[in-house]
Formats: structure tokens, C-alpha cells, sequence
């Protein structure tokens, strides 16, 4: 048999695994991004109730917001401007990396001019 051949061969034998394990893990990351998420929800809800919305800015909570209702998945661009904002944020952060989330999960992000 021709190298070419054999290496055809052991392709085709081996392509069929590599896809399976490919969805596998995409499904499993889905999973993990679906379960992250409903955790996040869960968490921004508990924020809410904690720390009440009094000196909340719209952005702060519409981010929050549309965060969730995309699934997550999408950065987002949120950036805690007042105390109370912050002390949610941190909750929020300390929430789910609890839970086992990356901090790069979190839709917090602000340039430099817009920090506390």
C-alpha cells in the first residue's frame, strides 16, 4: 500500500471520532454556558432583593438585563458607577466563582474614565 494510502486510511478511521468528540464538547460547553447563566439570573435577582435598586443607574441595570435575556453569551459592557452598583457587582463576581464560573464570564467591563 502507497503512504498516501495509509494515511488516507488512518484519516478516514480516525475523522469520525474527532467530530464526535468536537460535538461532545460543544454540547458540554453549552451546557456549562446554559447552567453559568441560570446562575447569574438567579444571583442578579437575589442582589436585587438584597441591595434594592434605589441608586441604580439605568445602563447598570438594563446591562444586567439584557445580559441575562441573550444567555449570556454575548459580552457585554457594564460598568457599576455608584456604591451601591459596585457592592452588587462584587456580588455578583463572588457568586459565581463560587460557583465555579471564570471572572471573565461577568459582563463588567469599564474604560478607564468611567471607574469609580
Amino acid at each position: 500500500m502507497k503512504r498516501a494510502s495509509i494515511i488516507l486510511l488512518l484519516i478516514t478511521a480516525v475523522l469520525p471520532f474527532l467530530t464526535t468528540f468536537a460535538i461532545g464538547e460543544e454540547a458540554e460547553r453549552s451546557q456549562w454556558q446554559q447552567e453559568k447563566c441560570r446562575i447569574y439570573g438567579e444571583a442578579w435577582e437575589k442582589a436585587l432583593d438584597f441591595f434594592g435598586s434605589d441608586d441604580m443607574n439605568y445602563n447598570f441595570m438594563a446591562g444586567n438585563e439584557n445580559f441575562i435575556a441573550g444567555g449570556c453569551t454575548e459580552q457585554a459592557n457594564v460598568c457599576p458607577r455608584s456604591a451601591q452598583e459596585l457592592e452588587i457587582a462584587n456580588a455578583l463576581t463572588i457568586a459565581l466563582m463560587n460557583a465555579g464560573a471564570a471572572s471573565t464570564f461577568l459582563p463588567f467591563r469599564c474604560a478607564a474614565q468611567d471607574q469609580l
